[in-house]
């Protein structure tokens, strides 16, 4: 026999049934509004305009790597009138990214930087003439006009200038090498993965060029790194770490995906109405492969090496640059692990 169900049952069910299912919905959004946290809203500044330089950045924003760990990240436009370490000592950016050398000097001045990443293993900055202006050494500089751009960047220049005994007739160098092709300057201040192709890509054979390597002149200094206050470390290292791992897998992407990140970072170039090309592009970010990525491996992506520190200390000191020599536990705080 069937089984029958009471009348009041039947009269009753639809309207259980909706609350139920009102009562659960509105469990459910209580507690996720109750466990979601808001996103922490932090600021960072490269250290130059925007460029395949800072890919790994523009990517992690872009793929939403930055939000998967609740960071929302504002990347400001850096470049020679706006120092990162200044606008990080300023604390208009929690985050800066800074060469080695330029932070052991903060460091050494009595600004309590820290290195949080260590991205760029080796130097690629360089001095470039044309082999007609009769630079062929060092010493040829003396008494000549060479293109430099701010503090930021002079660190390694001036070393070079005092090891040579060399003095030459400073001239500031903005964003571009138009001064030095149109001959306002006998040597210009170039990047390899930067201004160095801009200028043979102006029609210049490599042959027709006389370089001046740093890394070959035993100033071989790191260069790009991810930097912040001591406080901020201190007061929010889980902040830190959360914004060096998505950095470091947006690097990682944008160097499987090379097509992709360049498309990203050419959209932050219209975004900021500048000046480049693809091709450019492409060959920054594969030349940023070549000085971030040590013996292949990119799993080691990102750590300071302490021999590196000190020999970047050692060189400073020894030019007279720095007198305060900075210790390499208090300098580094590496957010790397896990």
């Amino acid at each position: 026999m069937a089984k029958l169900t009471p009348p009041d049952a039947k009269k009753h069910m639809p309207t259980t049934m909706l609350q139920a299912g009102i009562i659960f919905f509105l469990t459910i959004t209580l507690f996720g509004a109750a466990w979601a946290q808001p996103l922490k809203e932090i600021t960072f500044i490269p250290q130059w305009i925007p460029q395949s330089q800072f890919a790994g950045y523009y990517v992690a924003k872009n793929k939403g790597l930055y939000k998967k760990r609740g960071l929302n990240v504002k990347i400001l436009q850096g470049g020679p009138d706006k120092p990162s370490s200044v606008l990080v000592e300023q604390g208009a950016a929690q985050f800066g990214s800074m060469f080695l050398s330029t932070a052991i000097l903060k460091r050494s001045q009595g600004v309590p930087i820290v290195n949080l990443c260590q991205l760029v293993q080796q130097s690629s900055l360089m001095l470039v003439a044309k082999s007609d202006s009769g630079i062929r050494v060092p010493v040829d500089m003396h008494g000549k006009k060479v293109g430099l751009w701010g503090a930021e960047f002079q660190i390694q220049p001036r070393a070079f200038f005092k090891h040579y005994n060399i003095t030459v007739n400073e001239v500031p160098q903005s964003t571009t090498v138009n001064l030095f092709l149109r001959g306002g300057v006998q040597v210009a201040s170039a990047m390899w993965y930067n201004e160095y192709h801009t200028i043979i890509n102006s029609g210049i054979d490599p042959d027709e060029l006389t370089t001046f390597f740093f890394f070959d002149y035993g100033l071989n200094f790191p260069e790009d790194g991810i930097y912040c206050l001591e406080k901020t470390y201190l007061d929010d290292p889980a902040t830190c770490k959360a914004f060096v791992a998505a950095t470091l897998e947006g690097w990682r992407y944008a160097l499987e995906n090379p097509g992709e990140a360049v498309q990203i970072v050419m959209q932050k170039i219209y975004d900021a109405h500048l000046p480049s090309n693809r091709a450019h592009q492409r060959w920054m970010l594969d030349r940023m492969r070549d000085i971030m990525i040590q013996d292949g491996m990119m799993q080691k992506m990102g750590t300071l090496n302490k021999a590196d520190f000190s020999f970047v200390v050692r060189q400073l000191k020894e030019l007279g640059i720095i007198t305060q020599t900075p210790g390499f536990e208090s300098f580094y705080r590496d957010c790397t692990a896990p």
